[in-house]
């Protein structure tokens, strides 16, 4: 009996919580996270010095101020890219949860610049859509990200949207 009064306890602390988290996040504003990813995906080689890219990439995202929207979320993403002399465009789309399992939906484009001797990658989500606390969202997340090994990258994204 008391096993079942525990659990009953946390069901209740942990719907309490995320009713709380989805009435403290404002109708719009901004937030910033940082991520760190890890992409696979397929090259082929089209022309001397220009390939094509296909593939997915997935990641872990931090709340800069260590509590909010997005904190210790998964995200994945699917991407296509055009890679011409080491840069080039990149298209796709992500999804990016929230430790509630609430979700945010992006289409993103971007660049990979390459300089130096190291990969810089940039570009916009534009945000489409959501669940949960997140349904309904708009606005867009630019972001800035850069290469730490190979298929591995740490990012940054602003997030700036309103809600319904």
């Amino acid at each position: 009996m008391r096993l079942v009064t525990l659990f009953a306890a946390l069901v209740v602390s942990a719907a309490t919580v995320s009713i709380a988290v989805a009435a403290d996040l404002p109708k719009s504003g901004t937030f910033t996270i940082h991520s760190g990813w890890k992409f696979v995906g397929e090259v082929t080689q089209v022309a001397e010095n220009h390939t094509f890219v296909y593939g997915g990439g997935w990641g872990l995202t931090y709340n800069d101020t260590g509590k909010g929207p997005l904190h210790l979320g998964g995200v994945l993403c699917a991407l296509t890219q055009e890679v011409i002399n080491g840069g080039g465009p990149a298209k796709g789309y992500c999804s990016w949860g929230d430790a509630d399992g609430d979700k945010i939906f992006t289409d993103w484009s971007g660049k990979l610049t390459p300089g130096g001797g190291e990969f810089n990658f940039s570009g916009v989500n534009e945000i489409t859509g959501g669940t949960g606390k997140f349904a309904g969202i708009q606005g867009k997340a630019p972001f800035q990200c850069k290469a730490m090994g190979i298929g591995q990258f740490t990012c940054k994204q602003q997030f700036e949207y309103r809600l319904p």
